[in-house]
């Protein structure tokens, strides 16, 4: 079974945990300050639709079917399928979200494709990353060690693999990072700076960038 279909409820109830909630609104607040506006939207991996809902994204899709069925009670147009074969025609979206799922999908370079694909020419690709360089990302790898249901499926990717994903395809807009202390999940977080460029020991990384310029 689907990791994410199993544990849907403990995914979704952690965001309502101190920890759980402060992250999510301190990242959404940093995923709101770059993007501007937009009419047809899209988020691979929208789970069970809280950025999604936050964001005003129009339309999701996930591999999980029980979190897509929360994402549609929160008003968020839904399809069952995978990163790496959007079920769209080409250049439909003027804007892409991809929020942390980048570290869970099966093949990130395909799933940036995708996303290069159905996005209209000098459309925005906004990208919400826990990058490998931070030590957010080795709690996180310490956590899948001792046997973490979800993160032991997670890969973490350095900010030149990023780079790499996206050459060719997309040009940096902006970049801004928070989370910007040490890595805990228990406790609500007290840094609620967000700083503009790339932070490696950042625990979220957002970035915009473009379609069309290299």
């Amino acid at each position: 079974m689907n990791p994410f279909d199993r544990y849907f409820n403990k995914y979704d109830s952690w965001y309502e945990k101190p920890f759980g909630k402060s992250a999510y609104d301190l990242e959404v607040r940093c995923l709101k300050s770059l993007t501007e506006d937009f009419s047809t939207s899209l988020e691979i991996g929208v789970g069970t639709g809280r950025f999604a809902h936050a964001l005003g994204i129009q339309y999701g899709i996930d591999t999980s079917i029980n979190m897509l069925k929360i994402a549609k009670e929160r008003g968020i147009k839904v399809a069952l399928a995978k990163g790496e074969n959007l079920p769209f025609k080409d250049e439909i979206f003027d804007s892409v979200f991809i929020i942390v799922t980048i570290c869970f999908v099966d093949n990130p370079q395909r799933v940036i494709d995708e996303a290069y694909r159905v996005l209209r020419n000098n459309g925005n690709l906004y990208l919400g990353l826990i990058l490998k360089e931070s030590k957010w990302a080795k709690f996180y790898q310490e956590k899948a060690r001792q046997g973490h249901p979800l993160y032991r499926h997670a890969t973490f990717y350095s900010f030149f693999d990023v780079r790499n994903f996206v050459k060719g395809k997309f040009s940096f807009e902006v970049i801004k990072s928070t989370l910007l202390e040490d890595p805990q999940d228990t406790q609500p977080i007290k840094n609620r700076e967000i700083k503009l460029g790339f932070y490696e020991n950042a625990g979220f990384t957002c970035l915009k960038l473009k379609k069309g310029k290299t």
